[in-house]
């Protein structure tokens, strides 16, 4: 029946069983040895599943939980159809047959009491308790038909193999185990496997042989499968996240991210799940066990609704889901504990007064010219490999490189920052006195931890370190590995610089295998993301940071409308500015409004010439098209951010076609207007909703350095919180602080204690007299 079932599958289905090897080891991996980091998983090539009792069973345990069982069917088949060869070990046969059985025993025993005893009776009948080998017969079947349901809506056939503990004792038994295997995945067939619950006797304790693991459950069977049939990786599901430091739903418990072989005296264990014989011991001696003979192993939910229809293909994606087991332990610390350690000194960072974290930033000026040697050296290291390897495009070349220009630049801005810190944290904004004896203050004070990721910029690294200093907040540095030697000088330097006031973790330089999205995940331990980088980047962020704020923007569309009252002198000064000074940068034009008056003018060309002279690329919008007989290349979309010599030119009838057409396509990001008519101009100005707006300027000046911000995080489009070149103030909020005698009561009642002045008083320092003594 199989073989016919497959010959109705897809030709590229037939295909593929006919030319798939016997064997086919991953890439880049020889068996014996277990992946080192989850980003190697994506190479495993041999999968074992395994699909714990609570996966599998629904809340009541009696049935299968169908949504939850369909979706692990897709990732699997999907998986398998990518070139993979995937096995199954499931639980469910017992709670399948249990539903069935007891669906049988009601309905004989409605019929027996309505022909005996009358309808009466019938809310007295009781079920008997149904012995698990019972249940266990009476389920295999409908457990795998069905599987071969779900799995043949994928053009995947599957075959059903019942183990015992003596099919891996017996020598004989166990060839032909691994023969029959071995065969099902040449043809391209996923062995759903099982112990034979209806004969297998029950587990005894202690009965573990010396170096092999006894088939007491199917946490063991799936690890002795997957060493026996020697493969990549063990998913083991179930329905607790991963495994914890101790059990989980306790005050302190934490999910381990990867578990090392040395680490078992370190965790406590808890109670088994609501079903099945095993628990997290019993899984944890099975993934040892399995790790020990070469098979890398994770334990996750797979229960979770959120997260039950993508964990396993995120699993093999190399994605921070559940525990990792690992054999090799990295000499530094994790993240985790990088992001802990770093919220404990920002604390103390904090609690320092503004002029020790002034003089820690003027130290960090000093450092980046007194070492600059040292410095460029590793910046050339960087610069070397970037452009022998020849993957960066020469606008990221630009970014990667630092002179002595650079650096002086750096520590100028660095030494601005200084002054602006000693007027940032602990600021009074607002103090009102809402009764004789309260009075209330709001008062600036750090966000927390700001997680940066930032690309091939190391100039990125001080300047924010600096901007995070004088706000105290803790920090955490994720750089891009193109420039992984500059990064690590630039974040020493600043190390010893925090070590004059005892705060030198306060900036981690995040340098484990960290993928991006992972870090995005950490939303208990992180406040604040800050993207630098492509727009790309910051899209990928801003989707993957679904528990966390980011601060940024995804597009730097900028425009600059030239308006027909223009001074020509002025427009060919900015335009040229704001497009060709620098391309790459997220404040650079990249539409060029034109009033429609200008064309076949001589400024016209003279804008045109100034474009092609400096090789500019320019892209025709609809109207702009229209008006010519031969145009240039018709823009593919009026949404696009070229980052390079390349322009968008449309036409418009007026300043208010202009403002709705940046309204339209633009990012809000920063745009222009260029005319001598002071009523347009501010207009323009109030009408359009960018967090930059310039009239007469270019768009290049959107920048922290420029504002007189010292340096800046970013520029941020959102509509909330900070907004713009995202300097100090950016990085800080507020709280409140009401104080008292103790004697005034909340009372909101008419007859209550408490009278409201809201008397608004000075920000500034307390007058004399002005607070109540307690």
């Amino acid at each position: 029946m199989m073989l016919q079932r497959l010959a109705f599958g897809s030709r590229r289905h037939v295909r593929d069983l006919l030319i798939r090897p016997l064997t086919q080891a991953p890439h880049g991996r020889v068996h014996g040895s277990s992946f080192a980091h989850r980003g190697e998983l994506r190479h495993a090539k041999r999968i074992v599943v395994k699909l714990g009792s609570a996966v599998v069973t629904r809340g009541d345990e009696c049935g299968l939980a169908l949504g939850r069982l369909a979706s692990i069917v897709e990732q699997v088949a999907m998986l398998q159809n990518q070139g993979r060869e995937m096995m199954i070990v499931t639980s469910g046969a017992v709670a399948f047959g249990k539903q069935r059985l007891r669906h049988e025993i009601l309905l004989s025993q409605s019929v027996r009491q309505a022909l005996h005893s009358g309808h009466n009776q019938l809310k007295d009948m009781s079920l008997p308790v149904l012995e698990a080998r019972a249940c266990a017969a009476a389920g295999q079947s409908g457990l795998m038909a069905l599987y071969e349901a779900m799995f043949t809506q994928y053009s995947t056939c599957t075959a059903q193999v019942l183990v015992t503990n003596l099919d891996f004792h017996d020598d004989q038994k166990r060839q032909n185990l691994n023969s029959t295997l071995q065969e099902l995945l040449r043809m391209n067939i996923v062995p759903i496997i099982n112990t034979n619950d209806a004969v297998v006797p029950p587990p005894e304790p202690n009965s573990d042989l010396q170096g092999v693991i006894s088939i007491k459950d199917n946490d063991s069977l799936a690890a002795r499968l997957a060493v026996e049939m020697k493969a990549d990786l063990l998913i083991a599901l179930s329905d607790v996240e991963g495994l914890y430091d101790s059990p989980p739903g306790t005050d302190d418990a934490k999910l381990i991210d990867i578990f090392y072989p040395g680490d078992q005296q370190s965790i406590t264990y808890g109670t088994k799940s609501r079903v099945g014989i095993g628990g997290m011991e019993a899984k944890v001696k099975a993934a040892l066990w399995a790790l020990q003979g070469g098979t890398s192993v994770v334990i996750a939910n797979g229960t979770h609704p959120k997260v039950t229809g993508h964990v396993i293909t995120d699993i093999v994606e190399g994605k921070k889901v559940g525990t990792f087991f690992s054999e090799i332990k990295p000499a530094g610390p994790t993240v985790e504990q990088q992001t802990e350690v770093a919220r404990s000194s920002g604390r103390t960072l904090a609690s320092l007064h503004p002029d020790q974290r002034s003089e820690i930033i003027c130290h960090l000026a000093e450092l980046l010219t007194e070492r600059k040697e040292a410095i460029l050296a590793a910046n050339k290291t960087d610069m070397d490999l970037a452009v022998n390897a020849g993957h960066l495009p020469p606008a990221m070349l630009t970014r990667l490189s630092l002179s002595p220009v650079k650096l002086n630049s750096l520590a100028i801005g660095l030494r601005q920052i200084a002054v602006a810190a000693q007027d940032s944290v602990g600021r009074v904004l607002r103090r009102t006195r809402v009764a004789h004896t309260l009075e209330l203050e709001q008062i600036t004070v750090p966000i927390g931890v700001l997680l940066v990721i930032f690309e091939a910029r190391p100039d990125c690294l001080p300047q924010v370190s600096a901007l995070a200093i004088a706000s105290g907040n803790a920090l955490l540095l994720k750089g891009g590995k193109e420039a992984a030697n500059t990064n690590r000088v630039l974040h020493q330097l600043t190390q010893e610089a925090l070590s004059m006031h005892s705060v030198r973790e306060a900036v981690q330089l995040v340098s484990t295998r960290e993928e991006v999205e992972d870090l995005c995940r950490l939303d208990n331990m992180i406040d604040l993301i800050i993207p630098r980088g492509s727009s790309q980047l910051v899209k990928d962020i801003q989707r993957a940071a679904k528990g966390i704020p980011v601060l940024g923007h995804s597009e730097g569309i900028c425009h600059v409308y030239v308006d027909a009252d223009a001074s020509v002198d002025k427009v060919i000064k900015i335009v040229r500015d704001s497009k060709c000074d620098y391309p790459a940068a997220c404040n650079a034009m990249e539409t060029l409004l034109i009033h429609r008056d200008i064309l076949r003018t001589p400024l016209f060309d003279q804008i045109i010439d100034m474009l092609r002279n400096e090789r500019v690329k320019i892209h025709a919008g609809p109207r702009f098209s229209s008006f010519l007989t031969f145009s240039p290349l018709e823009a593919n979309s009026l949404r696009t951010e070229y980052g390079d010599l390349e322009c968008c030119i449309e036409v418009v009838d007026s300043m208010h076609d202009a403002v709705d057409h940046i309204h339209k396509y633009g990012s809000s990001h920063t745009d222009v207007i260029i005319t001598e008519n002071e009523e347009t101009a501010e207009q323009f100005l109030q009408q359009l909703d960018s967090a930059c707006v310039f009239w007469n300027a270019s768009s290049r000046f959107a920048d922290g350095y420029r504002f007189g911000l010292g340096a800046e995080v970013g520029i941020s489009t959102a509509r909330i919180h900070a907004r713009g070149p995202v300097g100090l103030e950016g990085l800080l909020t507020t709280k409140w602080v009401l104080r008292g005698d103790g004697h005034t009561t909340a009372d909101f009642s008419e007859h209550g204690t408490m009278k409201y002045l809201h008397e608004n008083l000075p920000v500034g320092q307390p007058l004399a007299g002005q607070r109540d003594s307690n």
